[in-house]
């Protein structure tokens, strides 16, 4: 009997393109959903399958639903391990991936949402912070070709997902990724000749049409 998986997701959704990615890149074969309204409209499967959160992205695995995008990619590759593993054996370098995954999420994804959804003052502290993430995230890269040394792996996963918003972030926050973070743009470019990468994230001005419908939305014009 073959694994019934069902991916609950919304496009522009960097989560969500990180689930897309692990599930693409171990070959699985997964019916994906796309949830359009998200806001205002959530799907009763959504509100059934996570309940505490009510957020995409929701992987569903033979009926039971694995929430939060990081926990979803360690699942995945816990539960499909003999292609690409994204995880390194090592305890130590295992750990700092962990780390490393876990500040993309606790310092990034925070910094990142205040680019678009501030203004005035607020909006130069945003971007100051948010270019100093990325610098520091660009160090750690260094001189490698992925994050995890030669390999694509687990925090390459993690952070990929910005790379098709750096176009709205320059926008808004009135700057140049390639100027600011050459490095982290060259991998950028190297992470979207993976074909799993290239199907995950969708046209950068297709983001920027979104974020500009949300400051409609919101009244943050």
């Amino acid at each position: 009997m073959s694994d019934e998986v069902i991916l609950l997701n919304f496009w522009p959704s960097i989560f969500g393109m990180r689930t897309t990615i692990a599930l693409e890149e171990k070959g699985v074969k997964y019916e994906y959903r796309e949830e359009e309204d998200v806001i205002n409209n959530k799907t009763p499967l959504l509100l059934e399958m996570n309940p505490v959160h009510k957020k995409i992205p929701v992987l569903i695995h033979n009926g039971k639903p694995v929430c939060e995008s990081i926990i979803q990619v360690q699942y995945i590759d816990e539960i499909w391990p003999d292609k690409n593993p994204f995880l390194p054996k090592d305890p130590y370098q295992r750990a700092q991936a962990l780390f490393w995954a876990d500040f993309i999420e606790k310092k990034l994804c925070v910094c990142g949402r205040r680019v678009w959804t501030t203004k005035g003052e607020e909006l130069k502290a945003a971007n100051k912070e948010f270019l100093e993430l990325l610098k520091i995230l660009q160090s750690e890269l260094g001189d490698k070709p992925y994050f995890g040394g030669n390999k694509f792996g687990f925090v390459d996963i993690v952070l990929i997902g910005f790379y098709c918003w750096f176009p709205a972030y320059e926008k808004f926050g009135n700057y140049s990724m390639e100027s600011e973070c050459s490095e982290l743009m060259a991998w950028g470019k190297r992470c979207m000749q993976r074909d799993s990468v290239a199907k995950a994230l969708p046209d950068p001005e297709r983001i920027i049409g979104y974020v500009l419908h949300l400051k409609k939305l919101f009244g943050l014009e």
